[in-house]
């Protein structure tokens, strides 16, 4: 699992089956773990969110991932850290 911040949104018309009901996220590792990349939206993100990503074959082992063509999915929106 990756933290990434969702820096945006890919747009498209025609998707693959089981992907219709599924926003396309452009994530950026917090950490400058690597490049800008696709997630598949699992929990209802939006930009400038703080999120955990699943890649590889754990992004497909949500009910609704399962079975999909799937290498990235949003699991979590991270709360803000709380400081006493």
């Amino acid at each position: 699992m990756q933290l990434c911040r969702v820096v945006g949104s890919t747009v498209s018309t025609v998707k693959a089956p089981g992907l219709a009901a599924f926003k396309l996220l452009n994530v950026t590792p917090e950490k400058s773990e690597g490049p800008e990349f696709v997630a598949v939206d699992g929990v209802g993100a939006g930009e400038g969110d703080l999120v955990l990503v699943a890649t590889g074959s754990a992004a497909r082992e949500l009910e609704a991932t399962r079975g999909l063509a799937v290498d990235a999915t949003v699991i979590a929106i991270v709360d803000p850290a709380r400081r006493p």
